[in-house]
């Protein structure tokens, strides 16, 4: 074999060897590529679940709100049911009178009446602070 055949069988291996290590090398690294992508689009969805989620529980809170609003909006206009006993009528009219009131004001009106230490009282004192108070709003994610 001359030697012009030797370097030219030499060089040709030498080449395929190159190209096939670099196919291989390129094909490796390719799969890490696609790999880091999937990885992204799984911490992308990751994030707008819990965006999505976030948003339903202000959606949540905010309706919440404006249910108690007309709820409270919409209480002087709901027909207040016949009393049973006069008692009661009379407390359901306290109640009534009472509940465009400040507390300060409803407290000196009862004590004037002498009707402080009852029960029915101290619900329609409750009864009244709970519709003041404003709903704590809830961690659910």
């Amino acid at each position: 074999m001359s030697a012009a055949s030797r370097v030219t069988l030499g060089m040709a291996v030498t080449v395929s060897t190159a190209i096939i290590g670099y196919v291989h090398y390129k094909q490796s690294a390719d799969r890490l590529r696609l790999h880091d992508g999937v990885l992204r689009d799984v911490e992308q969805q990751q994030r707008r679940k819990h965006e999505n989620t976030y948003s339903l529980q202000q959606q949540i809170d905010i309706t919440k709100q404006l249910k108690a609003k007309e709820a409270s909006s919409n209480s002087p206009n709901t027909p207040i049911p016949p009393p049973i006993t006069p008692s009661q009528g009379n407390l359901q009219a306290e109640t009534d009178t009472n509940a465009t009131q400040t507390p300060s004001s409803q407290e000196a009106e009862l004590q004037q009446q002498g009707v402080e230490g009852s029960e029915e009282v101290l619900q329609a004192k409750a009864e009244a602070a709970n519709q003041d108070a404003p709903s704590p709003p809830s961690d659910n994610i």
